[in-house]
C-alpha cells in the first residue's frame, strides 16, 4: 500500500497569525495554542518526499483538488 505524506503550511506569517489569533475552542476542555506558543513549536523538517499545501496561497478546494490529484497519480 503505498502512502502520500502531505504537509500543510502556511506561508504568510501575517495570515497564519490571524488565523492562531481568531480560533477558539470547539470542544470541551481543549485549549487553542497562543500565536507565541505556535512560533515556540518544536517543529523538524521534513527528511521525505510529501506533497506541500500552502493555505496562504491555495483555497480549500484547490488544496483538496490538488491532494487528490496527487492520490489518483500515486495510484
Amino acid at each position: 500500500v503505498e502512502t502520500l505524506d502531505v504537509e500543510i503550511v502556511c506561508s504568510d506569517a501575517a495570515e497564519h497569525r490571524r488565523r492562531v489569533d481568531g480560533r477558539a475552542a470547539d470542544i470541551p476542555g481543549h485549549r487553542v495554542p497562543t500565536w507565541q506558543e505556535v512560533v515556540d513549536r518544536d517543529y523538524r523538517a521534513w527528511d521525505r518526499d510529501r506533497l506541500v499545501i500552502d493555505t496562504a496561497r491555495l483555497s480549500v478546494e484547490e488544496s483538496v483538488r490538488t491532494i487528490l490529484s496527487a492520490v489518483r497519480r500515486s495510484g
